[in-house]
């Protein structure tokens, strides 16, 4: 908005304040004007320090003032903004510290918003107003401040159900894992708010309905005979889960052509399949192959996605020319690769080694263990290259049940810099060629 960074500075009634600009890759050009354009001479150092905004005509020294920005993709702010700025990178929350939040803050502030929690000051303010005397409010305090040093310092302590309202009533710590990893997969807590206060809405409306003979619908009801969500009647308040089990093949060795890869998405980390299968050409009236030695792509994926491809293919022939130089397989068969799911777009580099595992698997009939999964970019010789998203992609391991993870040698430091919790019972390989690799995802098959 035209003056607004006057503004601030009125406001704040100093030359050196700190400016939040949040979801910058939010901007949109309009008729007014690109805002984008604008933010160049305000974010740039060499510039902001004789500002004029034009607005108001007034020259002013920004130079002193500590822009933070905020964005959800890189992608979407514009090359030249993006220069003027320091990028620091946030890993988005996991498991544990989803549900941590949830239960010191989402929780309770959500059962207090739908009335079924007051404060404990209040609710002996209550008592004290029908009738109680001093001493005997005194006593209760007492016994009150007892009661929360046994607890803890948890914000639950501080509450207590309101009037009318089921003492056994709460919202279990399964029911809220299962919300984070089932129902809300994003990077913060947004959705995983939403859900909760639709359940404590819903066991709102089916306390006062309850206490007052109400009737509800049969959507709104409750089902159950226990006025606690669990894990097991979760459904009955919030729907089917979302999301679904991440693996494709749960008991068994994976079939030929069909190896687990890693993927980075803004849902966090995931398991990604990639899928070979071969389709074997016969011969024409002179005797001749017909087709043979092409590659199909499907999966809806991006341009760097398909050149790694062309990389994998050229890399899984020079391979499979050294481990069975009798084999012809890549040049007498037609090889479909595809990726699931196919409505949803995928693009990047980091699924390179996993694709040169899955044609190899196809070309030497040989599968791959089911609880491997891998992640890492290939060149043309055959070295593994660092990718990022370390972090998020071993927690999608994890929820996946995957036991071993492959990983470029580059992203060892990224590897030790996560919190141990995610790294228990899990085995590990480093990469750094993809002589490596083949030897992890083949000879553990073998050796079982």
């Amino acid at each position: 908005m035209p003056g607004k960074l006057i503004q601030c500075l009125k406001a704040t009634g100093t030359t050196n304040p700190v400016v939040l600009i949040d979801e910058i890759d939010k901007l949109g050009t309009g008729f007014r004007g690109d805002p984008a354009s604008a933010l160049l001479e305000v974010l740039d150092p060499g510039q902001n320090s004789t500002f004029r905004d034009y607005f108001l005509d007034v020259p002013v020294d920004i130079g002193k003032v500590l822009f933070i920005c905020t964005a959800n993709e890189l992608e979407r702010i514009p090359g030249p903004l993006l220069d003027r700025m320091e990028v620091i990178r946030l890993s988005g929350y996991d498991l544990p510290e989803k549900v941590a939040i949830a239960e010191q803050y989402l929780v309770p502030k959500s059962m207090r918003d739908s009335g079924l929690l007051v404060d404990k000051a209040e609710h002996k303010g209550d008592e004290k107003e029908a009738g109680e005397g001093a001493k005997e409010t005194q006593q209760e305090a007492g016994e009150t401040t007892r009661e929360a040093e046994e607890v803890g310092d948890t914000p639950l302590a501080n509450f207590v159900h309101a009037k009318g309202v089921p003492e056994t009533l709460k919202l279990t710590i399964d029911a809220v894992r299962s919300l984070a990893r089932w129902y809300a997969r994003e990077a913060g807590v947004r959705n995983l708010a939403k859900y909760i206060d639709r359940i404590t809405r819903k066991l709102a409306l089916q306390v006062v309905a309850e206490s007052e003979g109400a009737t509800l619908t049969d959507k709104s009801s409750r089902k159950s005979n226990t006025w606690e969500i669990t894990e097991d009647n979760l459904h009955e308040y919030v729907g089917k889960p979302v999301f679904t089990s991440d693996r494709l093949y749960e008991d068994g060795p994976l079939p030929h052509g069909i190896v687990m890869g890693l993927a980075y998405t803004s849902m966090g980390g995931s398991a990604l399949y990639i899928e070979t299968q071969s389709i074997r050409r016969g011969l024409d009236s002179e005797g001749k192959t017909r087709g043979g030695g092409t590659l199909k792509v499907t999966g809806q994926l991006g341009d760097v996605m398909k050149e790694s491809t062309q990389i994998a293919s050229t890399v899984a022939r020079a391979r499979l020319s050294d481990i069975k130089p009798e084999s012809n397989f890549f040049d007498i068969n037609d090889i479909h690769m595809h990726v699931p799911e196919g409505a949803t777009p995928k693009d990047g580099p980091s699924a390179g080694v996993t694709m040169v595992t899955s044609m190899l698997s196809l070309a030497l009939d040989r599968p791959i263990r089911n609880d491997l999964a891998m992640t890492g970019e290939l060149s043309l010789t055959g070295k593994v290259l660092a990718v990022g998203g370390i972090k998020e992609k071993i927690m999608g391991a994890r929820r996946a049940g995957i036991k071993c993870v492959i990983l470029p040698a580059a992203n060892k430091r990224d590897y030790d810099e996560i919190p141990d919790y995610l790294k228990e019972d899990l085995e590990v390989h480093y990469a750094d060629t993809f002589d490596k690799v083949y030897e992890v995802a083949f000879s553990s098959v073998d050796s079982t």
